[in-house]
């Protein structure tokens, strides 16, 4: 590690220099000089060098000290920062008001909050940029209540102080006490600058009030900041968080100055709006404006294409990024692995991660997801065992894909393992989501009464998800008497849920008991609840082509239906017999056929086979559970045309190859 050194000439100055006056010694033409080029040799990195290069003028001003200072936090130098300090304290420097507060800043932005505490307990003369560097100290450490202690005793604030109140409590969720600060401060009368409607717009975003935002937005307005870039686009942030997309367009649009901030800003909205294809086409609407994508695009950009399941479109986004210098980045390559998974590739997934040196948590839980996803759930036990072994602890988010992965393969006695783990020896409090998936992995394996009781018994709110996973489950294992109890709670707590009545009302078509399927329909009739179309797609030389059953929109929906034809009855000369008891219907054998072959997920797959060329995989995607009778037609098509077939459902992947699906007819 470099050290300061100084020159043997140099220490009867430093024995002496307790008795020299801090009034500026050099001219303010050499000042000025003086300090430039001691910036721009600290800018390059060369803190040493810098300081022995100047070290007489440095004694002569001690002011300079703060550059040197403010290079090492820049450069997280922490040893030569340290150094720093000796030599300002042993020359007597460190009395010097201006100097001393640099030196706290410096150990508040190292994290050494005890070191900070002490300086600042020793200072002889405090001033309010001392209290204001303590404050954000303590609140960059999570000390919120020792912040608001010296606040509360400071006689004297500025607008910093206050700013800086208000975004520290917001960084750490106290969104609501954050706004009553920014209220007592104007109450006060300090005027807000840039960062305090930053900071409070983003507690908006963060409650999505948006009543409170309209409030903030017209004192922007009174204040003359509505064209501020930074104010402008935590406004449009503000409204999309809020669901109020139209208005936070609205905003980007009148900014003078688009910057990429902003087209970032809308990008994210249109994402979190689930206006995916809006967000493709504004990445292109920027690169025509000139402005080249950060990491911040990308992982918008690729999060919208695994929602899409457009790989070419990913591959294309991955390309480009890869021009940019950004995938690198650990947040991009997250999101790679997450768009490679969703659209069906694990092993570009598998590639992303491999290839990628500094691996964070959010990385290692979007593999382990994948692989989950994928129904590879002992992979991704042992990716979890690896990311123990290099001493990374798991978050929620972790453990999360754990249970899924486990839920879609049968390892129920390992994820209950790994959901006590969680709690007792990682310490976090489990979620809504993660009862959910035990619940779904207690009653995929038939355990019903215990999944029951789980909800009855968890600490948390149940909402209208986790009874519809165990309403799911009275469906596998044909259990009409919960079935009927679990729907009434799914809709006591969301009566337009079409779901709910579709599940209940397969029950009761695999007992025969028409009567009750249609006490089901006239009761979603009553209450005019629509059942989601069954929706599938596929992407065909970066078209994405979509069909819905028994739909003859497409231009080729004549040729399709010949094509299924023709392999139906090439199947069923394989031993495929219809499961006539999915329909939901009562109507004849030959009509309920007709409903099975026109499912959207064989239409899709007959379009692909007539489309893409042969020895291609094949990647459908779809918006509910694949069918029973789906299921086992593709395994026949897979062997039949000798081809693999990627099937997303709204639950996870199905790789069908050989007449053979990867779920094991777990799903």
């Amino acid at each position: 590690m470099a050290r300061f050194r100084l020159p043997r000439t140099s220490f009867c100055r430093v024995s002496s220099f307790s008795s020299i006056s801090f009034k500026p010694h050099l001219q303010n033409d050499n000042f000025s000089d003086t300090k430039q080029q001691l910036t721009s040799l600290c800018s390059k990195g060369h803190i040493k060098e810098a300081f022995e290069s100047f070290i007489f003028k440095i004694w002569t001003e001690p002011r300079l000290f703060s550059i040197l200072i403010q290079s090492c936090i820049r450069t997280n130098s922490v040893s030569l920062g340290k150094q720093l300090h000796s030599l300002i304290f042993t020359s007597g420097c460190s009395s010097d008001k201006f100097i001393s507060n640099h030196i706290l800043n410096l150990y508040s932005k190292f994290g050494e909050l005890n070191t900070a505490v002490k300086l600042f307990d020793q200072m002889p003369r405090r001033n309010i940029m001392s209290c204001n560097i303590m404050i954000k100290a303590y609140l960059e450490m999570g000390k919120t209540e020792n912040a608001k202690m010296l606040f509360n005793e400071m006689a004297e604030r500025n607008v910093a102080t206050w700013n800086a109140m208000v975004t520290g409590l917001i960084k750490f969720g106290a969104n609501e006490e954050s706004l009553l600060f920014f209220s007592r401060m104007n109450g006060l009368g300090f005027v807000p600058d840039e960062y305090s409607f930053g900071s409070v717009l983003r507690g908006c975003a963060h409650l999505r009030a948006l009543f409170a935002g309209q409030q903030v937005h017209a004192y922007v307005v009174k204040c003359g900041f509505e064209f501020n870039s930074v104010v402008g686009c935590s406004l449009a942030h503000m409204y999309m968080k809020a669901g109020s997309l139209r208005d936070g367009e609205r905003i980007i649009r009148w900014m003078p100055n688009c910057n990429l901030v902003a087209w970032n800003t809308l990008m994210a909205g249109k994402a979190q709006s689930r206006y995916f294809e809006g967000v493709l086409d504004h990445y292109c609407m920027m690169k025509m404006a000139g402005f080249r994508p950060d990491r911040i695009t990308f992982v918008s950009v690729i999060s919208s294409c695994s929602e899409l399941a457009t790989l070419c479109q990913g591959k294309q986004i991955h390309a480009e990024a890869i021009k940019a210098g950004a995938s690198s980045v650990v947040c991009v390559i997250s999101s790679l692995v997450s768009m490679y998974s969703k659209c069906g590739s694990l092993q570009d997934s598998v590639k992303a991660f491999s290839e990628c040196e500094e691996r964070d948590v959010v990385l290692w839980s979007s593999m382990i997801a994948a692989y989950g996803f994928h129904g590879q759930g002992e992979k991704a036990i042992k990716l979890f065992n690896d990311m123990e072994q290099k001493n990374l602890a798991g978050n929620e988010v972790t453990f999360l894909s754990l249970l899924y992965a486990c839920s879609h393969c049968g390892l129920k006695d390992k994820g209950l393992d790994f959901f006590g783990m969680m709690v007792e020896k990682y310490g976090l409090e489990a979620r809504l989501e993660h009862y959910t998936c035990v619940v779904d992995l207690l009653g995929r394996s038939g355990c019903l009464d215990e999944a029951e009781a789980m909800i009855r018994s968890m600490p948390v709110r149940e909402d209208a998800i986790i009874w519809k996973t165990l309403l799911s489950a009275c469906k596998l294992h044909k259990n009409e008497e919960m079935a009927k109890r679990v729907a009434e709670e799914v809709l006591r707590i969301d009566p337009q849920d079409s779901a709910s009545y579709v599940l209940l009302a397969g029950i009761h078509a695999s007992a025969n008991r028409w009567q009750n399927v249609s006490e089901v329909r006239r009761a979603m009739k009553d209450k005019m609840v629509k059942k989601e179309p069954g929706i599938s797609w596929v992407e065909v030389k970066n078209q994405v082509h979509q069909f819905h059953m028994g739909d003859d929109s497409h231009p080729k929906s004549v040729e399709i239906n010949r094509y299924m034809e023709e392999l139906t009855s090439e199947m069923k000369m394989r031993g495929y017999v219809p499961d006539i008891s999915a329909v939901l219907h009562d109507m004849d054998n030959e009509e309920k056929e007709y409903n099975l072959t026109h499912h959207s997920e064989k239409i899709a797959i007959a379009f692909a086979l007539m489309t893409i060329p042969k020895g291609e995989p094949i990647r459908v995607m779809k918006n509910l559970r694949v069918c029973g009778d789906c299921h086992v037609a593709i395994k026949y098509i897979s062997e039949i045309k000798n081809r693999e077939i990627i099937v997303r459902d709204s639950s996870r992947f199905h790789h069908f190859k050989h007449g053979v699906c990867s779920c094991g007819d777990y799903w």
